[in-house]
């Protein structure tokens, strides 16, 4: 029998690897491999079609992983729909796995809200701070903005989900 030395990987992917190897000659390894892909999310983005910080938004979501869905339709109509209440309102509205994402949300913030689940509306960043993901680009220079990102809660109130700055 035929040895590879393999020692520098750790025990999970060497499993994996020599399993696949065992499977490739029945031809089932592309499919073990692919179950270790993880999953990308989509998000779905309402927003005006000319804002570029909503854009900048969609870029560093994409950046991190997300797949994103854009409309250029405005997202008045899409938080009003969703349940979000006025004081929350930012430019552009999301929703992602069956949660409400409000204005500048961080990507590291929304991986979070998906891996606690807590029962909430969703997470919002009220205004446009200076420093947000979208609001961070070299027009703004070194200047950020504390801010907190807020878990908002079915019944409208909240809590601070991460505070910035």
């Amino acid at each position: 029998m035929l040895t590879f030395p393999i020692a520098p990987l750790n025990t999970t992917r060497r499993r994996v690897l020599s399993t696949a190897f065992a499977l490739s000659a029945l031809g089932l390894a592309p499919a073990l491999l692919a179950k270790q892909k993880p999953r990308t999310q989509t998000v779905e983005v309402w927003k005006d079609p000319g804002c570029g910080c909503c854009k900048d938004w969609i870029i560093h979501l994409e950046k991190h992983g997300f797949h994103v869905v854009a409309h250029d339709s405005g997202n008045v109509a899409a938080r009003a729909r969703l349940g979000l209440p006025e004081r929350y309102g930012s430019c552009h509205t999301a929703v992602v796995d069956g949660y409400l994402i409000e204005g500048h949300v961080g990507a590291a913030e929304i991986r979070r809200l998906l891996r606690e689940r807590p029962k909430a509306l969703g997470l919002a960043v009220p205004g446009m701070p200076i420093g947000s993901p979208g609001m961070d680009g070299p027009a703004y220079g070194t200047r950020r903005d504390r801010y907190a990102t807020l878990l908002v809660l079915r019944d409208g109130s909240n809590r601070v989900f991460q505070q910035h700055g």
